[in-house]
């Protein structure tokens, strides 16, 4: 029970966000009458709420680097789905050569913010408010005001198609594809052997080690979990393509942020940019990389969004930095740098990704869950500040004795 309550401790956030997240399934569960549930929701929760987890990974990575937050990805997600209309509708070239620009495009505009922000030291607020602005007035111009559809199979098919069935004729447990449910039983076996194999690396090492019971209870419960959703997904039409593009993302930045120097680096930046530059570190590049990768994961997101929508429309994109901040607040990120995970970060996005279904599938207008959803943001922040004691005011609570013996702490 110690280890337990430790760990809950050290973890406090991502574990309130994970308990939240469960208790809001269950109450949207009841409150819809079973619809949050089903098979066909759950891949359409899939499908609406990619684009949220791949522009959430990328905030989170200019969030670790001091709070630097990017206000423009919702505008480059237009931009880059009028660049791929326009490609492949109106010139009527290849999907896939026209995918590989659209992903350079992203780059270039990652660089432009990029040097602006990290060697020029403008603050990256500013630089990405001028770029929500100039890329969503290039939507307009590229696109003329009109909206280019539709979208030729062959484009489509990267992210709105079903991973096909191989196995048919098994049929187990009654699913319409089996494939699904195979892979959802690799993926929990998998989990299990790298957590066992970590365990055992920790401990021939000689590193502090949780309790047996504990890695335990992580696999009994994470590895239900993963089968059950591949279970629902296999009793509707299978795995979605997008899913796998969603599940790259989530290893390759997890992996990047978990065990490699590029990845303690950024939280180096983040925890203290004078003391990083002081170790070696290459603060400039890296911060000049964090908003490159952003805009490169943002033509990602636009990719997906266009193939979503069938078609490449001047309004798409709107209010996107809302759901991709607030996903990585809400899964533990901290607004003043150097905290936050990608596991965090997706039980955020599937928090607001959940909340939004939730609230489309029970009626409430679009204008009442804005209200919601910037009352969550701001409660995930007041949260993080409040945790942190970085509160910018004295609550009375505090008494002059507690500031006196906190300003000598601090001293």
């Amino acid at each position: 029970m110690t280890s337990l309550r430790t760990t809950f401790r050290n973890n406090l956030k991502q574990y309130m966000m994970l308990i939240a997240l469960i208790a809001l399934v269950f109450a949207f569960q009841f409150l819809t009458k079973g619809v949050l549930l089903k098979p066909m929701n759950v891949s359409n929760l899939i499908f609406q709420n990619a684009y949220v987890v791949i522009l959430a990974v990328g905030m989170l990575l200019c969030i670790l680097t001091g709070g630097n937050i990017d206000l423009s990805v919702g505008s480059v997600v237009a931009l880059v789905g009028a660049c791929a209309g326009t490609f492949i509708i109106t010139w009527g070239w290849n999907p896939h050569l026209s995918i590989l620009l659209c992903l350079a495009i992203g780059i270039l505009i990652g660089a432009w913010q990029g040097f602006w922000i990290a060697y020029m030291r403008i603050p990256a607020f500013i630089v990405s408010l001028s770029g929500m602005l100039v890329f969503r007035g290039l939507t307009l111009i590229v696109l003329n005001g009109l909206t280019l559809a539709p979208f030729p199979p062959a484009y489509l098919g990267y992210s709105t198609g079903f991973v096909a069935d191989l196995f048919p004729e098994l049929g187990l447990f009654g699913v319409r594809n089996t494939t699904s449910l195979l892979v959802g039983i690799l993926i929990a076996v998998i989990f299990c052997i790298t957590q066992v194999t970590g365990y055992l690396g920790r401990k021939n090492k000689g590193y502090t080690l949780e309790k047996v019971w504990t890695l335990v209870l992580k696999m009994a419960l994470i590895s239900p979990a993963v089968i059950w959703l591949f279970y629902i997904l296999a009793s509707y039409r299978g795995i979605p393509m997008v899913l796998i593009i969603v599940g790259i993302v989530l290893l390759v930045y997890s992996y990047l942020t978990s065990h490699t120097v590029m990845g303690r680096h950024l939280y180096a930046l983040g925890g203290n940019e004078k003391a990083a530059r002081l170790s070696g570190v290459k603060t400039k590049r890296l911060l000049f990389l964090a908003y490159v990768n952003m805009a490169f994961l943002a033509a990602v997101a636009g990719i997906v969004f266009a193939a979503r929508l069938n078609s490449a429309s001047p309004q798409a994109g709107q209010n996107f930095e809302l759901d991709a901040i607030g996903s990585c607040f809400l899964g533990g990120a901290s607004a003043y740098g150097g905290v936050g995970t990608v596991g965090g970060t997706l039980i955020g996005a599937l928090f607001m990704g959940v909340l939004n279904n939730g609230m489309s599938i029970m009626g409430i207008s679009s204008n009442v869950q804005q209200v919601v959803k910037g009352l969550v943001l701001l409660a995930a922040v007041a949260f993080d500040a409040v945790s942190k004691n970085k509160l910018p005011f004295n609550l009375p609570r505090f008494g002059k004795r507690s500031m006196e013996g906190k300003q000598t702490l601090e001293s």
